[in-house]
């Protein structure tokens, strides 16, 4: 189920808040289970079971190393297999394909299988998994003994499909009490109404047309063609993913809970560095907490550090999917990062200038590698980009592409992309008048969100696949 679809728009949240909002609180996990299970049952009904075995599994292996309390071989045996189990129902679902289909390539093998289904969002919900029982092996926080809270924690609808990946820590409390009330309600109506906005009116419109010319063959079409592609993609991504988190804090603050941020206006980056600070937090940061500082961080030497950072990237490259060209796209990332720690201090850079747009172009050709199908695809985008073979062949003229719909959006894409309204509106917040034209524009946009997905028949996510 998608949130910017017309059933979860019209029927499923609605009926579910109200529903939420009437009954008991010592009753409210046990009904978010149940409808965050159906929001998950309504697209992919034979994979509810691999998420309640996750959290079987995950539930077990928790109580398992609490008992184990003082006996440390036995505590660290159940962690192991803990940890291991998690993997290797990611892998199973994820990769098998990927590494089945180069080893027939590799040693020429004429073997017959049935590829694996990828569920949806078992990315995200394994690493929150990971996250509570890693924490729990090293005393961050206590056992959870209530199944039905941890698997509230691990199937919670709001954030289960794509995020943000949410620690058990920063809602341990939250899942044993919390409360609503109207000024919840109201910011996370409103983050809610942001994030579709987002989806509804940037993503998708961008989208369409990024799709669009990446469907077509590369010789068909002019090398401005290709950069308003990867441009479209460039901001459909990110509108895509952080309208999406937008929701999900929105809805999650509607039930009581408070997510992690996952987005901080990336594209104004003036590094990669800054980039993956502000890009994915949520991600990011756990790569950094479970695989980079257990590795050594940047601990024991340049050298050292450099590995570790090659290491994580093409881990967080093969997060995103079972291809080279995103193993590619983490280690293009990792290249980059230590080519600024080598050569470039950013700490004193703080106005608007070159290192910015040197950021932002590193972004979008790393974007090539992301969306193309395969490496090749994207070799030859790149060519397109800068060298623009075969020219004389262009079939699809840039017009054809490139209306006033399009330049309109792209150019609200890059407003909308850096914080200079939020500042503006925090400049003149001290004006009355500013809150209700504030209300004014969401209610406005409220309306507008209601008939565009009555209307739209594009409406991917992005993340889903991941």
């Amino acid at each position: 189920m998608v949130f910017s679809s017309t059933f979860f728009v019209y029927f499923f949240f609605p009926l579910v808040f109200i529903l939420y909002n009437v009954i008991p609180s010592k009753f409210w996990n046990i009904f978010l289970l149940s409808v965050s299970l159906l929001f998950y049952a309504w697209g992919e009904p034979f994979f509810i079971f691999v998420m309640l075995g996750s959290i079987l599994l995950n539930f077990v292996s928790g109580l398992l190393i609490s008992r184990f309390e003082g006996k440390i071989f036995y505590r660290r045996i159940v962690f192991i297999v803990g940890v291991c189990l998690n993997i290797s129902l990611l892998f199973y679902f994820k990769y098998f394909n990927f590494f089945v289909e180069n080893l027939k390539g590799i040693f020429n093998f004429n073997i017959n299988f049935e590829k694996v289904i990828l569920p949806i969002g078992i990315s995200f919900f394994t690493f929150q998994a990971l996250s509570y029982i890693i924490d729990l092996y090293f005393g961050k926080i206590k056992v959870q003994k209530s199944f039905i809270d941890l698997a509230l924690y691990i199937s919670l609808f709001p954030q289960l499909i794509a995020g943000p990946i949410v620690r058990y820590k920063s809602i341990e409390n939250q899942l044993k009490k919390r409360n609503i009330n109207i000024y919840k309600t109201s910011y996370g109506l409103r983050r809610f109404v942001a994030g579709l906005t987002k989806k509804v009116f940037f993503a998708n419109v961008l989208g369409e047309t990024a799709d669009k010319i990446f469907a077509l063959n590369i010789t068909d079409y002019s090398q401005m063609t290709a950069w308003l592609g990867i441009l479209c993609y460039t901001f459909q991504i990110y509108y895509d993913f952080s309208g999406y988190s937008d929701m999900a804090i929105g809805l999650g603050r509607m039930f009581g809970f408070r997510f992690v941020e996952n987005f901080n206006y990336p594209y104004i980056s003036r590094s990669i560095t800054e980039f993956w600070r502000r890009w994915h937090i949520s991600l990011s940061t756990w790569f950094r907490d479970y695989v980079y500082i257990p590795l050594g961080g940047n601990r024991k030497g340049k050298y050292r550090t450099y590995v570790n950072l090659i290491i994580v990237f093409i881990l967080t490259g093969f997060w995103h999917g079972a291809a080279w060209n995103f193993i590619i796209w983490g280690m293009y990332y990792g290249v980059f990062l230590i080519f600024e720690k080598v050569f470039f201090n950013f700490s004193k850079t703080k106005k608007f200038g070159f290192w910015n747009i040197y950021t932002f172009f590193i972004v979008i050709n790393g974007w090539v590698l992301f969306r193309s199908p395969d490496l090749n695809y994207a070799l030859d985008f790149l060519k397109k980009l800068y060298f623009n073979f075969n020219s004389d062949l262009i079939i699809y003229d840039f017009e054809y592409f490139f209306n006033k719909r399009v330049m309109i959006f792209l150019s609200l894409a890059f407003l909308f992309c850096t914080p200079i309204v939020k500042n503006t509106l925090k400049k003149i917040n001290k004006f009355k008048f500013i809150f209700y034209v504030e209300r004014f524009v969401y209610v406005i946009l409220v309306f507008l969100n209601l008939i565009f997905v009555g209307a739209s028949t594009y409406n991917p996510f992005i993340y889903f696949r991941f």
